[in-house]
């Protein structure tokens, strides 16, 4: 597999120069300072295709290539949209760019209650905990009728947590779920919106009726209407799992487990209509096998994102050690590498894009900025991990393994 990672752009604290350093060989990025909605044009596209391959890597994967709301919930500008995203599409394909990471989820991407839990040996990693997350749910959103969509243990925590619960806390909880999770992503809320829960409710009114059955005939339409454009120019497109992989704040999810995952790919049966398989997403949710799921649709998956969640006795989750948790990295190495042989006679997916996903906070990271779940240190220590995976099961199947920079025997 390719080893790639994500970057922010030319704004990100982490450099081009250190990224070489380490033996990452493509960049996964986006033009993040273009409207959501609006065309990628070759020119801005060029410009940092040129940066990246001036330090010797290139522009493995778009992500994202965000899908608008009114294209998930079927807005009166749905068809616009979309016309706009096709437009993109062939622009990128002509600078020579084929890979498309993007996501259904609605109003909501990832989502996590605490972004630095401290683990037992003094680093931190992303948390969720169902408890928190229903607070959020009831007492700051105050969605209606929220304590339906919970247990009645998850129920009681809630009563506990009012007791104890701060304002600085609510603050704090509000800033992990739907901001610094979201803005720096091209996300629908930024770390400078005065009123992020009150705009958080009116894009939750945007879906108001919205069944996980009409979710998904508003994917289905989606891919049908670029697909032509995909066959055209060869462009590959990659769902993202929701993360996490279950139904949230009354919001239909779709990419959860093997049903859904099975259902987009035959709803749309086209090579070009593919899986980002994120090992993270799919081994948060305890009804996942996510060894089976990568054999099963290894054929149809375009990027893959290494990383592994740990699923507490309470169904808490927080991300593991990339040689540990739910995933089992090592054998999911083995079965992506297996695939990418069958696939040397088209140079746009010859290479499997590869990103090790959401490190820890380690070693001052904390102290530098960084975007949360993707810090420097703790990252660059997982691609040493699954470097050091990946080169031995090379040499399991018999393939070279290169590491960039290093003299070649």
């Amino acid at each position: 597999m390719e080893r790639t990672w994500r970057w922010f752009g030319k704004n990100d604290k982490i450099t081009l120069d250190m990224l070489r350093q380490i033996g990452v060989e493509g960049i996964v990025t986006a033009l993040h300072d273009v409207p959501n909605g609006e065309v990628w044009t070759r020119e801005k596209i060029k410009d940092l295709k040129d940066y990246i391959e001036s330090y010797g890597m290139r522009w493995s994967v778009v992500e994202s290539l965000p899908v608008c709301e009114s294209i998930k919930y079927a807005g009166p500008d749905r068809d616009q949209l979309i016309e706009n995203y096709k437009e993109s599409l062939k622009n990128l394909s002509l600078e020579g760019i084929h890979t498309i990471c993007y996501n259904f989820m609605p109003v909501l991407d990832w989502a996590r209650t605490d972004l630095d839990h401290k683990n037992p040996n003094g680093t931190t990693n992303l948390y969720f905990s169902h408890a928190e997350f229903a607070y959020f749910d009831i007492c700051i959103l105050k969605r209606k009728d929220a304590e339906k969509s919970w247990s009645e243990d998850i129920l009681k925590e809630v009563e506990r947590l009012k007791k104890t619960m701060t304002p600085e806390d609510d603050h704090k909880l509000v800033e992990n779920i739907i901001v610094k999770t979201q803005g720096f992503v091209s996300g629908n809320i930024k770390e400078d919106d005065e009123h992020p829960v009150e705009l958080f409710r009116q894009l939750l009114d945007l879906y108001k009726g919205i069944s996980k059955e009409q979710l998904r005939e508003n994917m289905k339409y989606f891919l049908e209407a670029i697909m032509p454009v995909c066959d055209e120019y060869d462009m590959y497109m990659c769902v993202h799992p929701d993360d996490p992989p279950f139904q949230i704040l009354g919001l239909p999810r779709i990419v959860t487990c093997d049903e859904d995952i099975q259902w987009f790919l035959k709803a749309v049966d086209n090579p070009h209509n593919g899986l980002t398989f994120c090992a993270g997403s799919l081994s948060a949710g305890a009804h996942n096998d996510v060894q089976e799921l990568a054999r099963k649709y290894a054929s149809r998956t375009w990027f893959v994102h290494m990383r592994s969640c740990h699923i507490f006795k309470d169904g808490n989750f927080t991300e593991a050690s990339h040689l540990g948790g739910r995933a089992d990295l090592i054998e999911l190495a083995r079965i992506f590498e297996k695939e990418e042989e069958g696939r040397a006679d088209n140079p746009n997916i010859a290479r499997l894009p590869m990103r090790v996903d959401h490190g820890m906070t380690m070693l001052g990271d904390a102290e530098r900025g960084y975007n949360a779940g993707y810090s420097f240190l703790g990252r660059m220590f997982a691609m040493g991990q699954v470097q050091g995976i990946i080169a031995t099961v090379d040499r399991e199947l018999g393939k070279p393994f290169h590491q960039p920079g290093f003299w070649e025997e």
